[in-house]
């Protein structure tokens, strides 16, 4: 998994490099996350690698070494409101910029997955397609916005619990769409997602 050997050689050893990703652009409820981690070149932390591949209890694991041995790191969100007024992509890139603005550390160069970028950031930035599975300081961004995620689930499982949000996590999985036909939407759900929006019309006087 590369470090800081991208655009054509490497960068400058004093280069502070911050991988930013997001976790939760497809469910049907919740906010975004997204997360922004400057990793210690003298701290490497072994087993980095995109969060979807990796088992619940080694992002855990992770996790907490990322919180620890990383120069910076900071977790970001865009609500569920801002997801249907702005739209599912401009709301991630805004999670995706909160998370850099708060990190403690300002870099000088934020490495990003995927193929688009936010807007208004601090620092110079690179789209890195597959970034989650190549770059480090990607992986590590990525573990971090799939644990603040899930564990928001289970605080919205907490909220609702006849929506089985610990289950499957707000994905359009069959469990949670026969349970939204069933009970209607919540306060969670993304207004703006066609599985819920198809379902307002009969529940808009219990929202």
């Amino acid at each position: 998994m590369r470090q800081t050997d991208l655009f054509g050689g490497t960068m400058p050893a004093a280069m502070r490099v911050a991988g930013i990703d997001e976790a939760g652009r497809g469910p049907l409820a919740g906010p975004v996350y997204a997360a922004a981690v400057i990793l210690d070149p003298a701290r490497p932390i072994a087993g980095l690698d995109d969060s979807k591949k990796l088992t619940a209890q080694r992002r855990e694991e992770l996790a907490l070494e990322i919180r620890s041995n990383a120069l910076a790191w900071c977790i970001a969100s865009a609500t569920v409101e801002e997801i249907d007024s702005l739209n599912i992509l401009q709301a991630t890139m805004l999670a995706m910029r909160r998370a850099c603005e708060g990190l403690v550390i300002q870099p000088d160069m934020a490495l990003i997955d995927g193929n688009c970028l936010p807007r208004g950031l601090v620092c110079l930035a690179e789209a890195v397609v597959k970034g989650d599975a190549t770059v480090a300081s990607i992986s590590a961004a990525s573990i971090l916005a799939k644990t603040a995620r899930d564990a928001d689930c289970l605080t919205l499982h907490a909220a609702y619990p006849d929506y089985a949000f610990d289950q499957h996590k707000g994905y359009g999985t069959a469990l949670h769409l026969v349970r939204l036909e069933s009970h209607g939407p919540c306060p969670a759900h993304r207004r703006s997602f066609s599985p819920v929006r198809r379902l307002l019309p009969d529940y808009c006087g219990s929202i």
